[in-house]
């Protein structure tokens, strides 16, 4: 029998999609028990040129898209979602989620929450209770996925901490989260617990000179770095990242309220809007609207948005912009 060939287009360079897709296989595989499946797992990210799903890499017999924005074509199976901006319109998702097969066993099955704080735990608790998969052992990479995309860290300090190995994974698929990558961990992740998978040895292997970027990172923050008020205004655009900054604008000014962060890969320029968890204020201002405006998305306390690298002038006044909003 020839295997099934399933299609999964997930969040690339993320924890949240890299977790959604393992227990996205786990239900898979109870849905078609003793079916030889074949999985094809997308790392899909935002940018100028990418803001859905392209429907030809939808070309397997079952499709998924799983924490990214919504495609709308009769070749999606499932979907699963928490953010706020995964439609392109209120229209899109009333007929999105109109359009969802009445029977379990057919598609498209649709399923989006924005109250959830990651889209992992939204798929874990719709395997166990809509389709009563067995998720044993799946409690750990859930529990790491929620806070990781909630921030919900106990302080900055530990939001940017590596001596933990789960933490030292998400730098990894963060930085080399790509297909090749995906194809490899998620597997693992489906069988086994997230902390067993953290420790072997060709996590650390990976991680290693992601541990020396981050030995300098700090430092190329705070020299880039202008405090505005409650905002903190960060400028990376000098030379591409190689890593990400997240968290560490509230490590180094603890008193501020929002991060607004450009920088510059090899593809395009990114802005990066966020919210500090930790700085004893009531958030003011809803982030996801914000990036809205410059066609990207995200969450009430955290966002972004591209811009193609011919259009360094747009990007630079969307952070005067949106530091200006921020600040008022």
């Amino acid at each position: 029998m020839a295997p099934r060939q399933i299609v999964v287009a997930t969040h690339g360079h993320c924890f949240d999609g890299m977790a959604s897709a393992a227990v996205f296989r786990r239900l898979l595989e109870h849905l078609r028990p003793g079916e030889p499946l074949a999985f094809k797992i997308l790392s899909c990210g935002y940018g100028p040129n990418l803001s859905t799903i392209p429907e030809g890499w939808l070309d397997g017999q079952e499709n998924a898209i799983l924490d990214f924005r919504y495609t709308p074509s009769k070749k999606v199976s499932w979907y699963f979602d928490h953010h706020m901006t995964a439609f392109g319109s209120d229209a899109e998702r009333a007929a999105a989620l109109a359009g969802v097969a009445a029977s379990k066993d057919q598609a498209p099955q649709i399923y989006y929450d924005a109250q959830y704080g990651s889209c992992t735990r939204l798929l874990a608790d719709t395997a166990r209770g809509i389709y009563g998969v067995d998720t044993r052992g799946l409690e750990g990479l859930v529990k790491w996925a929620e806070l990781i995309d909630t921030a919900g860290f106990a302080s900055a300090e530990d939001a940017v901490r590596r001596d933990e190995p789960v933490l030292q994974l998400a730098a990894v698929v963060e930085q080399l989260g790509d297909r090749a990558f995906l194809e490899r961990a998620v597997p693992m992740l489906a069988t086994r617990e997230v902390e067993e998978v953290a420790r072997d040895a060709w996590v650390a292997e990976l991680y290693a000179p992601i541990a020396k970027l981050y030995e300098t990172l700090t430092a190329r923050v705070k020299a880039r770095s202008k405090r505005r008020g409650r905002v903190v205004v960060t400028d990376l655009s000098d030379a591409p990242m190689e890593i990400s900054a997240k968290f560490v604008s509230y490590a180094l000014y603890p008193e501020c309220m929002y991060s607004v962060t450009l920088s510059r890969s090899k593809q395009h320029y990114k802005l990066a809007i966020g919210y500090n968890p930790w700085c004893g204020a009531e958030r003011l201002h809803n982030i996801a609207t914000l990036c809205k405006r410059y066609g990207g998305g995200g969450h009430p306390v955290v966002g972004a948005a591209t811009f193609k690298l011919s259009d360094e002038a747009r990007a630079r006044a969307a952070v005067e912009e949106v530091a200006r909003a921020l600040e008022a």
